[in-house]
């Protein structure tokens, strides 16, 4: 009962932390963009626009405001769910963020498999023989794929298997001949509710080079972390005595060590899902693919306040709730955990 309750008032504690979190991190992108060179009056009207025509602009945005007040105005919208219109096409910041949302959710989900499911394989092994050249092989791997610059991997990867070899598309989303599929924005379920093979095969093909490419960065993590924390288990009081018990070394790790060693892997997944925005930026960037972070790109490049912001704001709660959740997650699974 005591850890119950020990449960219950860390989740409220975490909880409670959400919104200073979110409201740190909208007041910083709120000054840095509004202390940043340029103005957004001549990213929408260029520098030879009339003088009176810039003022009008300005006035109708509420940029001639003082700057408190601009950001009084801000929170209380961000308060009441409005992020405004974008300056660029006037289009409600909500529906920019759920047209391009599920791009990036797709893209990230499906990177977020290929790394685990590469991380653990590496990580898993080498363990048999430690300090071998599986084990060595699987630590340079881990170290080579987290090292390499997201862009550079992106564009290498793209050259051999899009340019040279010409076995997958260069960028894009979906073919430019089909008609793309209708419904969630997420194509892959969507094809399949639809039960359109050239719609799912065009999804996959678009889909393969960006995930893998965003997988292979991030699997260095999760074969890091990995094999660590196993060789940590493996060493440890009650593996020993499983040991001694005659059990075999098969199931001593499959039963005994590897459940323990993914605890901690669990809460890497959390920190992978902020490693997955800005490695996503780059690639939906390199890979044209139309997703939130590429949005966020553009945004930015046109001086677009309303849309950065809002962009900001909703993925900074995405990666806010995943943290609280991979915490409680692991604090249900784990009994050792003391709050």
């Amino acid at each position: 009962m005591s850890r119950r309750r020990q449960l219950l008032g860390y989740l409220g504690s975490r909880l409670l932390l959400a919104p200073v979190m979110l409201w740190l991190i909208a007041t910083l992108v709120f000054l840095l963009l509004r202390l940043a060179p340029g103005d957004p009056i001549d990213a929408l009207l260029g520098t030879r626009a009339p003088e009176a025509a810039r003022q009008a602009l300005r006035q109708q945005l509420g940029l001639d405001q003082p700057l408190p007040a601009q950001y009084g105005h801000f929170l209380a919208d961000l308060v009441k769910g409005n992020l405004g219109e974008s300056l660029t096409n006037q289009t409600p910041v909500l529906e920019v963020i759920r047209q391009s949302l599920p791009a990036s959710l797709e893209l990230g989900l499906c990177a977020l498999l290929i790394a685990a499911v590469l991380g653990l394989a590496v990580g898993f092994s080498g363990i048999a023989r430690p300090e071998g050249r599986l084990d060595l092989a699987g630590r340079l791997y881990g170290i080579g794929t987290y090292a390499l610059p997201p862009f550079w991997a992106a564009m290498v990867i793209q050259l051999i298997f899009a340019v040279w070899l010409g076995w997958l598309p260069v960028g894009g989303r979906f073919p430019a001949t089909l008609m793309p599929p209708s419904g969630s924005g997420f194509y892959l379920l969507d094809s399949l509710r639809a039960a359109n093979p050239q719609q799912l095969a065009g999804s996959l093909r678009h889909l393969v080079l960006p995930a893998s490419t965003l997988g292979l960065l991030l699997s260095g993590i999760f074969a890091n972390a990995l094999r660590l924390n196993l060789r940590r288990v493996l060493r440890s009081d009650y593996v020993e005595a499983a040991r001694s018990r005659g059990l075999s070394e098969t199931r001593v790790v499959l039963r005994h060590a590897l459940p323990n060693a993914l605890l901690p892997v669990l809460t890497i997944t959390g920190i992978t899902v902020a490693s997955l925005i800005g490695g996503a930026l780059l690639i939906e960037v390199t890979y044209s693919w139309p997703g939130i972070a590429f949005r966020l790109q553009e945004a930015i490049g046109q001086r677009d306040y309303p849309l950065v912001q809002g962009i900001v704001v909703v993925v900074a709660a995405l990666v806010v709730l995943v943290s609280v959740t991979v915490d409680m997650l692991v604090a249900v699974l784990d009994p050792r955990i003391r709050f």
